[in-house]
């Protein structure tokens, strides 16, 4: 039997992600899972909630249901953790106060994730801002390698397929080595460049340039704002897809590339949770980009050194 946390499992994105855990949609058909469901006291009545539900399901590879508050206990010899639970950014709140505030979160579950999970534990950070939240908890559990932490780009991977899709009025399923680099935020790079339709590369199919360079980067950077400000509350579903996306490429990676946030020294990266194009063999090795991408990689580059200097003091392990 496979153990599988996810936190903040009273929440939006939690709610969409549990029932297709149990459904079997990241480990397969055959095999048994317990869920360890972890939340803040105050919300410990809708998880309640959705337990009964599971319950009223019947999942047949449902075979232990554990919940709780105290993430310690929670994470006893998971193999596999989503951290999705974050608070969200509140009225004037600055990002520097966000990091602050989460900080604390990933503090105190790194630390938790080091001393209960299995020492193979897969851990993908999913709230926000994910890429320095992983940051600090792959610090703070000194126990686990740091290539057992990863930060959810792939939101943002299957937002730029589309939208490549779209445009050249093909199935999105046609398009392929679409790497989101840097930092999950505004100033991520959806690598246009190197992504292929078919057999060949999207600037080739897609002529207009300008769009490439304007309204698709653009579009994807945006996205999550796009959302909240259509349906009034931020990416649900989709994230949670994502979520089961990414960790289904960590446990079984196929042939083409995937964006994912790890902490890793590469092209001129280093001690930071960047986000590359991988593959089963590890990161893409020998790309290079145009002018005009270098520009956009240094300032998500900036960025997420700036957020790492402000959490410096949350990264003693």
């Amino acid at each position: 039997m496979k153990r599988i946390a996810v936190t903040g499992a009273g929440g939006q994105i939690a709610y969409s992600l549990i029932f297709r855990l149990a459904a079997g949609e990241l480990l397969g058909p055959n095999q048994p899972i317990a869920l360890h469901l972890l939340e803040v006291p105050e919300a410990m009545g809708a998880l309640k909630g959705l337990v009964m539900e599971l319950e009223d399901c019947a999942f047949p590879l449902v075979r232990e249901i554990h919940i709780g508050s105290e993430p310690e206990q929670v994470f006893a010899g998971v193999d596999y953790a989503f951290l999705v639970g974050a608070k969200p950014r509140g009225p004037g709140m600055e990002r520097k106060d966000l990091l602050a505030e989460n900080g604390k979160i990933f503090v105190g579950q790194g630390r938790a994730l080091g001393k209960a999970a299995s020492k193979d534990v897969k851990v993908l950070v999913v709230g926000n801002p994910c890429n320095t939240n992983c940051l600090i908890a792959l610090h703070n559990a000194p126990q686990l390698k740091a290539e057992q932490f990863f930060a959810m780009t792939r939101l943002d991977q299957n937002r730029a397929q589309f939208q490549l899709a779209h445009k050249a009025g093909v199935p999105v399923h046609d398009v392929h080595r679409m790497a989101i680099w840097g930092n999950h935020s505004s100033t991520q790079v959806p690598d246009f460049e190197h992504a292929v339709i078919g057999k060949k590369l999207v600037t080739d199919v897609i002529t207009d340039h300008t769009w490439l360079k304007n309204d698709f980067i653009k579009r994807v950077q945006q996205r999550g704002a796009e959302v909240i400000a259509a349906r009034g509350k931020s990416s649900a579903a989709s994230a949670a897809n994502a979520a089961l996306d990414a960790m289904r490429s960590v446990v079984h990676p196929g042939s083409d590339w995937f964006s994912m946030g790890i902490f890793a020294n590469a092209y001129g990266i280093r001690d930071l949770v960047f986000s590359f194009p991988c593959t089963m063999n590890g990161i893409v090795p020998n790309l290079t980009h145009s002018h005009f991408l270098q520009e956009k990689l240094a300032l998500t580059h900036k960025e997420l050194i700036e957020e790492r200097d402000l959490v410096a003091h949350l990264l003693k392990g």
